[in-house]
């Protein structure tokens, strides 16, 4: 279970409705072929060893007997597999009879789990037949096992800590206070869902929703296994549908099969990451806990992780995102510019991604509080490294957006000050760069102060992340509205921007800033005049640290986990030690440059991952890297 990952499954075989002993049969192939898989957690669905749909022959001993005896055959032929499975049958019990989910590990019955909420309505007459599930477990006899019987039985994995499963069957997802509630609250990690929905008009969809938001409010991973093929059609249908969620995110999903087996990794020490920062999973103490042990072997990752995970993969869905991010952003600076009674807002306009974002919010921002474009002042502040392609297009994306504009040229400024702390001309070190970021911020803070304006600060989050601003240049502001949108989101947001824009000029202008290598122009361009300095081929790509700081940030994941699912997210175009070396340097200047996001201005935070020192990030300055770094 390597770095969290546990393989699981969801099987729907082809049952014979009253026919324990075909059954059994189907049952043992699916496990087999699941456990082939790798599968620690096999889930089957509810009453699969009788069929679903038998009725009131359930009432009927010779059927439960033959159930009795096909669990205990499919218990012991099952020997072979170290993975918990859970299959449904009747059981027996005093005078009543139970809608169970068995759950064996190594030729062993470890519990059965009761059915706690029996639908009687349209289609559905459980009660007709069963019994709901005893509240305390019990100890009773079965399949040639004593073993307890209850509704809230948790499975914990003795060598695997995080490793804890819940069980619930059909409608106990679909009520209000379903057993995965208590059983999540005290420790269950996965949850398991043995059903026998029917297949209806939208249902299907319903039920996605359903399950995915289960799991994303128990901060659990979810295995549901839907009844199929064989199961009688007199007046249904079952249409053997299979999920895997994690936390909300849907991993797998069977497609219209009326039989087969979907498979994926759900990541339990992810989901125990989350639960500790939300601090509010406490236990109840109401369920019994049983005890089984998995083999150890590394999981074999079959789950994709998106290589940008801050941008969404729908157009519908980027789209739609793309717009919160935008209103979270401009509605923020609004709230601020009402607050401070500031009707002019200054921001350096570079010709790059960050200060162009940083313009569109700031003119939604204007244009929503009634306020003329006039009073945005945009400033270019050329100096060495200014290309004429970065000048020029900062200047027709002001005239595109009816902004005001200004040109104040540093250059002769910094020569004198260079002069003054005796740099000598010839110097290109870090002091020739920085002060030109910190000119540039006097330069903006001065104006603002004449003017009665806002300085809107154009940083995005990845650069906070790596610390790649001049500490009180370009790091400081009166506000950060990008702060909160890392750099392939800004890119996504611009060119957003471009495509549903009508304004022919602005378009052209803000994909040709998209074509425009990162840089931050601080050394001279090259004999042609063109960007010399090139960002990413000094700190590294940048979608490759978006990937590093969701996961670092977000989930917790250590650098040997990062650099594991890095490797197969991008495999084919990072080398496995290109992708080893950038990750390195990010780890190395996350931690060294904390002090610069220590003290960074107010920004909004837009997503799930942020890094104010006020909110998501209490980060000590001070903190060592040594446990993170290899």
């Amino acid at each position: 279970m390597k770095d969290g990952f546990i393989k699981v499954s969801a099987c729907t075989p082809e049952v014979t409705v009253a026919d324990p002993r075909s059954n059994a049969e189907e049952i043992i192939k699916a496990i087999r072929e699941a456990a082939e898989q790798g599968s620690k957690v096999i889930v089957l669905p509810e009453l699969c060893v009788t069929g679903y749909s038998c009725g009131d022959l359930f009432l009927h001993r010779a059927l439960t007997d033959a159930a009795e005896a096909a669990v205990e055959r499919i218990t012991k032929e099952t020997a072979f597999s170290d993975a918990l499975i859970f299959i449904g049958t009747p059981v027996r019990h005093g005078a009543g009879l139970y809608n169970c989910a068995a759950a064996i590990h190594r030729g062993k019955l470890l519990a059965l789990v009761t059915k706690e909420n029996l639908p009687e309505y349209s289609e559905f007459y459980e009660k007709r037949h069963f019994l709901p599930g005893m509240g305390e477990p019990v100890c009773v006899g079965f399949a040639g096992f004593r073993v307890p019987m209850g509704r809230d039985i948790i499975f914990s994995a003795s060598n695997i800590p995080e490793l804890k499963v819940g069980c619930e069957i059909c409608e106990d997802l679909w009520v209000p206070d379903s057993p995965g509630v208590r059983q999540a609250l005290d420790g269950a990690t996965i949850l398991v869902n043995l059903s026998a929905s029917d297949e209806l008009v939208s249902k299907r969809a319903f039920l996605r929703n359903l399950i995915c938001v289960s799991s994303a409010k128990l901060v659990a991973g979810y295995v549901y296994a839907g009844a199929g093929a064989g199961e009688s059609t007199q007046d249904v249908l079952f249409s053997g549908y299979r999920l895997i969620a994690e936390n909300g995110a849907l991993l797998s999903e069977a497609g219209r099969e009326r039989k087969g087996i979907i498979s994926s990794e759900i990541d339990v020490k992810r989901l125990l990451y989350e639960r500790q920062k939300m601090n509010t999973f406490r236990g109840t103490g109401h369920c019994l806990n049983v005890e089984w042990m998995p083999d150890q072997a590394e999981t074999a990752l079959t789950r994709e992780f998106f290589r940008h995970p801050f941008v969404p993969e729908s157009d519908d869905e980027k789209s739609e995102r793309c717009e919160d991010i935008l209103s979270i952003q401009s509605d923020a600076l609004s709230k601020r510019m009402s607050h401070t009674h500031s009707e002019k807002a200054l921001l350096g306009l570079s010709g790059g991604l960050d200060s162009t974002l940083a313009l569109l919010v700031t003119v939604r921002a204007f244009d929503s509080l009634g306020l003329s474009r006039k009073g945005i002042i945009s400033v270019t502040m050329p100096c060495f490294g200014t290309t004429d392609r970065t000048r020029s297009n900062a200047e027709k994306l002001a005239a595109a957006l009816g902004t005001s504009f200004r040109t104040v040229d540093i250059g002769e400024a910094v020569k004198v000050h260079l002069k003054d702390i005796g740099l000598s001309p010839e110097d290109r070190s870090v002091a020739y760069e920085n002060a030109q970021a910190r000119e540039r911020t006097q330069v903006l803070m001065d104006i603002a102060n004449a003017e009665g304006g806002l300085v809107v600060g154009t940083g995005d989050m990845s650069e906070l992340a790596l610390g790649w601003a001049t500490y009180n240049g370009d790091h400081m502001s009166m506000y950060g509205v990008n702060a909160g949108v890392p750099k392939t989101l800004v890119r996504h947001l611009v060119r957003y921007a471009a495509e549903t824009s009508d304004n022919g000029e602005l378009r052209d202008v803000l994909l040709d800033i998209l074509d425009t290598p990162v840089s931050p122009e601080l050394l001279p361009p090259d004999k042609d005049g063109n960007i010399q300095q090139k960002t990413e081929d000094i700190i590294g790509p940048y979608e490759l640290h978006d990937f590093f700081l969701y996961y670092f940030v977000r989930w917790g994941f250590a650098p040997s986990k990062i650099l594991r699912i890095a490797e197969r997210s991008f495999e084919g175009e990072y080398e496995p030690g290109i992708i080893k070396k950038w990750l390195d340097t990010f780890i190395r200047r996350f931690f060294s440059q904390q002090f610069k996001r220590s003290c960074i201005p107010d920004g909004p935070k837009v997503g799930s991952c942020a890094l104010s020192p006020r909110g998501d990030l209490r980060m000590p300055t001070d903190a060592s890297p040594a446990v993170w770094q290899s």
